[in-house]
């Protein structure tokens, strides 16, 4: 069975709680940026290319008729790793969810205060894209 979005963001927030000091937590963005799987060179295209990020990120979705597969990939690696948590938290979620999740654990670990404003942007421009992605595929199905 496939964890809920908030299983997953309680999990994210666990792992966080570990470190205290945020050069620390940085590190650890960056280690599940070096755990991720690279996105195949085929996807890294304009049209998956996320506008709003600062660095180059790119997003590609997939969906199976029931739920969403997310990829994704980053030029820098903090910014790699915050999409990494995102695809983590949102991989192989139904629209519907993704589309009714609350997204809690970017505040509870203290990333939103501790990202720079371009950064920040970027981060809601990748939720952004992850909600299309989501409103799109349910759309399709008509799921409300």
């Amino acid at each position: 069975m496939v964890e809920t979005i908030n299983e997953r963001q309680d999990e994210i927030i666990e792992e966080f709680q570990d470190f205290d000091d945020w050069m620390d937590r940085y590190q650890l963005l960056i280690d599940i940026a070096g755990q991720q799987e690279p996105l195949d060179e085929k996807y890294k295209t304009e049209q998956n290319l996320i506008d709003g990020c600062q660095s180059r990120v790119w997003l590609r979705a997939d969906f199976d008729g029931e739920r969403i597969h997310f990829q994704a990939e980053s030029d820098a690696l903090i910014v790699k790793g915050i999409v990494a948590l995102l695809i983590r938290v949102f991989d192989e979620q139904t629209p519907k969810d993704i589309l009714s999740a609350d997204l809690y654990f970017i505040d509870r670990i203290g990333l939103r205060e501790h990202l720079s404003p371009t950064r920040s942007n970027g981060l809601l421009a990748m939720i952004k894209q992850i909600h299309l992605y989501a409103l799109a595929f349910q759309t399709k199905i008509g799921q409300s």
